[in-house]
Formats: C-alpha cells, sequence, structure tokens
C-alpha cells in the first residue's frame, strides 16, 4: 500500500478521558484507499511509493494506547504533551481502541491518525439537555460534541468518531409523549465550532442520530468518509464539501402517518455572504434498514434564533445553501426533494415557516432511485456546475487529501 509524507501539526485539548483498548465496534469501516499517487497533493506534499511506512511509530510525535512503555493511555494526555510553540504541526498515533473521551480542540496545527474507522474509535455519550454547562454560552447542542475543533489547520485521519446516546429509546418516550422523555435530546458527534477553519477529514466515520455533524465554523473537507444520522445529522453554516462520501440514514423510533417524512439530512444555515454551504461532490446516499422508502429528503433551511437590536427571532440572512452533485440517491430520497423548516417569528412564535424555494438548494445530474428532476428540485446548469470545484470553493486554501495510512 502507499503511505504518505508525515506531517507535522500542534494542539491543546480539554476533555473527559477513559479509554478501553482493543475492543470491537459494529460501525461502518471508511478505509477507502486512493490507488493512484498522482491524485493526491497535501499542500505541496505529492504522494509517492518512496515515503516512510506509516505504521513506523517514529514517524508521529506521540502514540496513544500502544506497547511502548513511553505512549499515552488518553487521547487527553497525548495533546497535553504538544510543545507550545504551534508552528509546528504535531501527530498522533491513536492505536486500535475504544476511548470513552470527551474533546475540545483550540490549539492550531494538529494531526490525528488511527488505526482504520472500524479499529480507533472515539465516543461519549451526551446530549442537548445535559451539556450547556461545557460551555459559556450554555448552548447545549455544541456542548454535547464528543468532538470539538476551536483552530485552524487539524486533521483527522482513520478513525471513528461517535455519540452514544440513546435517541431511538427517548424518540419512542417523546412518542408516547412520556413525561420522562427528554426534549432537547441532540447528540453530536462532531463540532466544527466557530473559529474552525481549513479543517481535513479523510476516511473518518460520524456515527449519531439527531446533529451528528455541526459544521459552526469556516471551511472543512471531508473526503471518503461516511457520516450516519436521522434528524438534520448535517447543519451548520459551514463552507464544506463532502467528496466520494456515504451519507447513511438511521431509522426513527417514532410514529408516522403513511408517507410522512421522517428525516431530513442537511439544515445549512449559509448566509447569505457566503457562496457556497454544504457541497456534496460524487457521493453516496443510503440508509440502515428500517428507514422506508421515500421517507427522507435532502435537506431544510434552518433560519437559527439569533438575538438582533429590535428582537430576538430567525436570522433572515441565513439563506441556507446545500448542493448534491454527481451524487448516487437510493429509494429512500422523496421525490419532493427538500422540506420546510420552522423558525422563531418577531412575536416569538414558531410561526414562521422557510421554504425550500427561499433557499438555495440545488442538484446536478443525480443519479439512482431517489433521484428526481421536478419543479421542487432545482437543478443547475452545466455553466453553474464549474463554480463548485474546489479551487473555487476554498480559494487560497488546498486541503489535505491522503492515501490511507492503513495498512490491509
Amino acid at each position: 500500500m502507499r503511505t504518505i509524507q508525515p506531517i507535522f501539526l500542534l494542539l491543546a485539548i480539554i476533555g473527559l478521558s477513559a479509554c478501553d483498548r482493543h475492543s470491537s465496534h459494529s460501525g461502518a469501516d471508511a478505509n477507502t484507499v486512493v490507488n493512484t499517487a498522482t491524485d493526491i497533493v497535501t499542500n505541496d506534499i505529492v504522494i509517492n511509493d518512496s515515503t516512510p511506512t506509516p505504521t513506523d511509530i517514529t514517524h508521529f510525535d506521540a502514540v496513544v494506547d500502544g506497547d511502548s512503555p513511553s505512549a499515552f493511555k488518553t487521547i487527553k494526555a497525548a495533546l497535553d504533551a504538544a510543545p507550545s510553540d504551534d508552528a509546528t504541526r504535531y501527530r498522533i498515533l491513536i492505536k486500535a481502541g475504544r476511548y470513552n473521551e470527551k474533546l475540545n480542540i483550540e490549539r492550531a496545527n494538529i494531526e490525528i491518525t488511527g488505526e482504520g474507522a472500524g479499529s480507533t474509535i472515539i465516543y461519549f455519550d451526551a446530549h442537548a439537555a445535559n451539556s450547556r454547562s461545557y460551555r459559556a454560552d450554555n448552548w447545549g447542542t455544541p456542548g454535547s460534541a464528543t468532538v470539538s475543533i476551536n483552530s485552524v489547520d487539524v486533521y483527522l485521519a482513520d478513525l471513528t468518531i461517535e455519540n452514544t446516546y440513546d435517541f431511538l429509546t427517548n424518540d419512542g418516550k417523546q412518542a408516547r409523549n412520556d413525561p420522562d422523555a427528554v426534549a432537547d435530546s441532540q447528540a453530536v458527534a462532531l463540532l466544527l465550532d466557530a473559529r474552525s477553519d481549513r479543517v481535513s477529514v479523510n476516511r473518518v466515520t460520524l456515527n449519531g442520530y439527531q446533529d451528528t455533524l455541526f459544521v459552526h465554523g469556516n471551511r472543512a473537507y471531508f473526503y471518503q468518509s461516511t457520516i450516519s444520522g436521522n434528524v438534520d445529522f448535517i447543519f451548520g453554516q459551514g463552507t464544506v464539501v463532502f467528496e466520494k462520501s456515504t451519507i447513511i440514514s438511521r431509522p426513527r423510533n417514532s410514529n408516522f402517518a403513511e408517507g410522512e417524512i421522517h428525516s431530513f439530512i442537511t439544515a445549512p444555515s449559509t448566509n447569505i455572504a457566503r457562496a457556497h454551504g454544504l457541497t456534496f461532490l460524487d457521493c453516496t446516499l443510503t440508509r440502515e434498514q428500517g428507514v422506508p422508502d421515500g421517507s427522507i429528503t435532502l435537506g431544510r433551511p434552518w433560519h437559527p434564533t439569533t438575538d438582533f437590536p429590535d428582537g430576538r427571532y430567525a436570522d433572515p440572512d441565513a439563506i441556507g445553501k446545500a448542493v448534491f452533485i454527481r451524487t448516487f440517491m437510493d429509494s429512500h430520497i422523496n421525490v419532493q426533494g427538500w422540506s420546510s423548516m420552522p423558525g422563531t417569528a418577531r412575536d416569538g412564535t414558531k410561526s414562521r415557516i422557510f421554504t425550500p424555494e427561499e433557499s438555495r438548494f440545488f442538484e446536478y445530474q443525480s443519479a439512482g432511485p431517489g433521484a428526481a428532476i421536478n419543479a421542487q428540485r432545482p437543478q443547475l446548469t452545466d455553466e453553474q456546475a464549474v463554480d463548485y470545484s474546489l479551487e473555487k470553493i476554498f480559494l487560497d486554501w488546498n486541503p489535505q487529501r491522503r492515501v490511507s495510512r492503513v495498512r490491509n
């Protein structure tokens, strides 16, 4: 297998930690290998067959849970050991195992590599209702994240990040009006927070249900990755590209009328000043067992409730943008394509309904049984599609995209 030129990175992290070593995991493994070295360029470094073997721990600055006596037992401990000079990248290898940690990456220039998405798993159980204390703003949804990134030039590869909150049990309680049901059950796996930028994610699996991936920052790139969830599970204001990735819709545990929409893949809140929001290139939209045909839409427009000088209401400038280009769509995708979403009106009620027609939702060359062209599913022209290259979306940033570090 081809390997990569190592890159130095650096960060600091705050978190809770424990580790179960060498346990199995049932999540999907996203370790697809790029076979052409010339396809891969990482910030002026071209991958070729002469690069050193990545599993040689001498090419990392820290190893977590390895056999060496000098290995760190937790990810947090390895991050805390990073040098203070963040001009040099700090590289961490996380050996196979399950790591029960809640991590907050605040420092720049860090590389975290696992031994495969099916082998290296970072997980934590939290939801919005019990996570307000993790943030100064008391916002529980981002506070619930298993891993939070609030810095620049971060690279993640070959691992899984999960929020293990039992959403399905709570979903059933809500359907029965059980008084023990949790009202705020959002549970984020990965948060790209407001100051995040230039985040590259390769062959990483993100598992959750509602709000799996919160892209609250700036630019990010996901390559050959897998993201699973059900309600609005890829959402936020960020400029994010998902390339050659698999998006898995998971079932609900609630009651739905025949033909009713169960869930929504995206919920972009892109500011109107941003030309790009959530862009999917050559991806696959699939589902777990229990998700009916026609029960999922591609997304709905999220206008976050925001404080303004004249009151608190849905942000009128959050004109969400989501674009699916050359995406395979299975039959769980509804023919209407997109959904509306309620937002906070000026009187404080959730009576303002934001529609797909008010948003920036487009497709181009969709394929599969869930693909359709109709009045509810706007299509890009060939001329417009040219504007969705990585160069035009990310401008002066060349995201990292690399062959797998994991041996077959």
